[in-house]
């Protein structure tokens, strides 16, 4: 994501490596500030939609999106 992000130029982006972020059930999964919103990303292709749409376009990719349903049971 990082090296994508660079790619396209985006201007003001930090992409950081975390741990589990306590969602590791879910795969992969990345979570944009400052809005908070939650992602879980499978393929380069989700990445790339997360940027062009969520962080460039200020839209949201909803198929993709982790919801406060979608909490591991015991954190709710």
């Amino acid at each position: 994501m990082k090296a994508r992000a660079k790619e396209l130029g985006i201007p003001g982006i930090r992409v950081n490596s975390a741990g589990c972020l306590d969602r590791c059930e879910f795969g992969p999964v990345m979570v944009i500030y400052p809005e908070g919103i939650w992602y879980r990303a499978e393929t380069r292709e989700d990445i790339d939609e997360i940027l062009q749409t969520h962080v460039i376009g200020h839209g949201r990719v909803h198929r993709l999106m982790l919801t406060e349903a979608d909490l591991p049971p015991g954190k709710g």
